[in-house]
């Protein structure tokens, strides 16, 4: 009988720096004064829209985030820049994302007892990467001394399930012994701190996991059985993010509004909550489980009201904080890793044969989920 694929190791990396509702919207009110001051003539005209005031009152009703990290402080809130203030490294610097990237592997090695000699493959995923080439995966191979190979893959919001259904598949397939798989998720470049809509939405922060067969691991503390993986993608422009190298050659402002995260939120709401509801099920209903009989839900997260929503109609009534933790209330909606931050936060009082369900939920429409088991 083959051995089981588990889940070895977790780790996370929080930056040191964070940004509050309050200050977010003392400086973005700034902004839309100095805005509408220096615009009043057109404003006036027609011409223009008056940008509108945020409040953190506004922020929590509509999203529960109450705070979030940021890799780079500096410059997202002065009024003269809005966005982060990264300076740019030489070609032979680590780059930001690999330095963000290791911070989070090396726990998540550590956890499951592991070196660099023990892994075969690396996965970067994540909701965007800092550039096309070479990959970071293979920047943080080179970092760790890693043999075997490493590549990049982007599923926005799906990216970190996704990369460890790869993960999975290939330790199934023995085309790897030991995966490991990162989500270091660098968003506050592309968030347009500009818009009162969605200045609020995004953080950064790092996750990894280590994924191989029962019998090669060698820790038992955060190990967990993967019983099987699901994914679903269907087509939507509801959430969208253009910048791109051919923005260039478009002739447009890369600063544009509409080349930065954007999303039809009221539409993204309503159909992504029965998609992954359904998708949920479905996946229990493989195994013969009904949504009663899991201990724990890592839910994506991005919103409060999704997660709530998703979790009444999986269960028929609310989910209490143990059954489906939150976190996007400190972190925020931190692209694919926020499922996996719950995973990190909240798993250490789970007993042998307890069943979890990690799933996430976004772009694309992407839909990814691993149906866990405590060991």
């Amino acid at each position: 009988m083959s051995s089981p694929i588990v889940i070895s190791g977790i780790g996370l990396w929080t930056p040191a720096e964070s940004i509050s509702n309050e200050e977010l919207v003392e400086s973005y009110n700034a902004y839309a004064d100095h805005f509408n001051t220096a615009n009043a003539t057109a404003i006036a005209a027609g011409e223009l829209e008056a940008k509108p005031y945020s409040s953190v009152e506004f922020i929590e009703k509509a999203s529960g985030i109450k705070s979030r990290f940021a890799y780079q402080k500096a410059g997202i809130l002065d009024i003269d820049r809005m966005r982060p203030l990264i300076p740019e490294r030489p070609d032979d610097a680590l780059s930001d994302q690999a330095e963000m990237a290791l911070n989070a592997a090396r726990p998540a090695l550590a956890a499951a007892g592991k070196t660099a000699a023990d892994i075969d493959a690396v996965i970067v995923s994540c909701a965007y990467t800092q550039r096309s080439y070479p990959a970071i995966a293979i920047e943080v191979q080179d970092a760790l001394g890693i043999r075997g190979f490493g590549f990049d893959m982007l599923v926005a919001c799906s990216a970190a399930t996704f990369g460890l259904h790869r993960a999975y598949e290939m330790v199934a397939a023995g085309t790897a012994r030991c995966v490991l798989v990162i989500n270091p998720e660098l968003t506050s470049p592309q968030v347009n701190y500009t818009d009162r809509d969605s200045h609020f939405i995004f953080g950064d922060v790092a996750t990894a996991t280590v994924v191989e067969k029962a019998d090669t691991a060698s820790n038992s503390a955060t190990r967990f059985e993967i019983l099987s993986t699901r994914a679903l993608t269907a087509y939507s422009n509801n959430i969208r993010s253009n910048f791109g190298y051919v923005s260039r050659a478009n002739d447009v402002d890369p600063f544009a509004g509409d080349k930065l995260f954007h999303q039809e939120g009221r539409k993204v709401f309503k159909e992504v909550c029965p998609l992954a509801a359904t998708h949920i099920t479905e996946h229990l209903q493989a195994h013969d489980l009904t949504p009663e009989n899991v201990k724990r839900w890592w839910l994506h997260q991005a919103n409060i009201n999704m997660n709530l929503l998703i979790a009444k109609k999986l269960l028929g009534r609310d989910a209490s904080a143990e059954e489906a933790p939150i976190v996007l209330d400190r972190y925020a909606n931190t692209a694919s890793a926020g499922s996996l931050i719950a995973l990190n936060l909240h798993h250490q009082d789970l007993h042998s044969g307890d069943y979890g369900l990690l799933c996430s939920f976004g772009a694309g429409y992407s839909i990814g989920s691993l149906l866990l088991r405590k060991v």
